[in-house]
């Protein structure tokens, strides 16, 4: 049978009875109930997406840097003193200052006394925490010579005390250092951080209290009138210019 059989009209019936069936194919494929999630279990494919988020955050927080410890650094000097007859103390106190109100004072009256507010990472839980200083200073006697250490703990105040001794009359410059030295507990590694340099100046003067140019200045005086006192004949040139006075 050829299609000169049909007439114009079935092949259009025909034509559109296909089309629908195409359509219809294609619409079950699209909403077919294999493509999308019972209704009882919506909320597992929603359980599975919040998990990696939940663990991302754990773990953010986890490596967050812990909130820094605010202390007080707080130095004490004098700022003169006499040389090779007295000693004196340098102190450095670092003091917990969580609230910002430790006002520095000094403990001995006429010191020079420096204070500055500090930030120390909070690593006490997982590292060892100590405090490292030392005063750089030529020609001055100072004891403990060399660095000191003293360990640090959560909320506890640390102080070094240095004393002190000038052998001759000069003004003395030097430099007080802190640094902070962190062990981790577990892997034992080691890190420093400088803390602070403070520079300090500090006057030595004689036994009168002179300060070393005065006393030079004192010295040579004291050389040119004892040089004419001591002078041949002073005493006689002094009767012949009084005898001679009177004469007038």
């Amino acid at each position: 049978m050829t299609y000169k059989h049909f007439s114009p009209r079935i092949i259009s019936l025909l034509i559109a009875a296909l089309t629908i069936a195409l359509v219809n194919y294609a619409c079950g494929v699209v909403t077919s109930p294999i493509a999308q999630p019972p209704a009882d279990a919506g909320s597992e494919p929603a359980a599975t997406f919040i998990a990696p988020q939940a663990t991302q955050s754990a773990s953010t927080a986890e490596t967050q840097p812990a909130i820094p410890e605010t202390r007080r650094l707080t130095l004490e000097y004098p700022p003169k003193m006499k040389a090779g007859a007295e000693s004196d103390v340098i102190r450095l106190t670092l003091e917990v200052d969580e609230q910002g109100n430790i006002t520095p004072t000094a403990q001995v009256e006429g010191n020079v006394i420096t204070g500055e507010t500090i930030q120390i990472p909070n690593l006490y839980e997982t590292h060892t925490v100590t405090a490292e200083a030392r005063i750089d200073m030529a020609g001055m006697d100072i004891q403990p010579a060399g660095a000191i250490y003293e360990p640090m703990t959560p909320g506890q105040p640390v102080k070094f005390f240095w004393s002190i001794r000038p052998q001759e009359t000069g003004v003395y410059r030097g430099t007080v250092w802190l640094h902070l030295v962190f062990v981790d507990r577990i892997s034992g590694a080691e890190s420093r951080m400088a803390v602070s340099a403070q520079v300090v100046e500090i006057e030595a003067v004689d036994f009168f209290g002179f300060s070393v140019n005065l006393a030079r200045t004192s010295g040579v005086v004291g050389s040119v009138v004892g040089g004419i006192v001591g002078f041949p004949f002073l005493e006689d040139i002094v009767k012949f210019l009084f005898r001679r006075r009177r004469r007038k």
